[in-house]
């Protein structure tokens, strides 16, 4: 089995009713995320939530890993996890502000 080391990176959303998928592991593949990055790039405090689902839609109650987090204004928030993901799910990230990003750091096992 074969691993690749990548990352991945997304914008935040303007509303934290909205989301973007961060990371879907690929068909036949299987992946560890090791650490997740949020940065706040405003002087403002931001608001975010992140969640695992099997669907690009909007994760239930059940499948939050951060809910209505506040990360304060120009500060970042690394949050070490070791999350293992099945093949064709997804990591999806919202925010209050699209002046934040999040970055995953992960493996990708095939």
């Amino acid at each position: 089995m074969a691993t690749a080391y990548k990352f991945a990176q997304v914008q935040g959303t303007a509303s934290t009713g909205t989301f973007a998928t961060l990371y879907t592991t690929p068909s036949s593949t299987e992946a560890v995320v090791s650490s997740l990055v949020i940065t706040n790039q405003t002087g403002s405090a931001v608001t975010v939530r992140v969640g695992m689902d099997a669907t690009a839609g909007t994760p239930s109650a059940s499948e939050f890993l951060v809910y209505d987090a506040a990360v304060a204004g120009n500060d970042t928030v690394a949050l070490t996890l070791g999350i293992t993901m099945d093949a064709a799910k997804f990591i999806r990230v919202s925010s209050s502000a699209a002046t934040c990003n999040f970055t995953a750091f992960l493996s990708e096992i095939s």
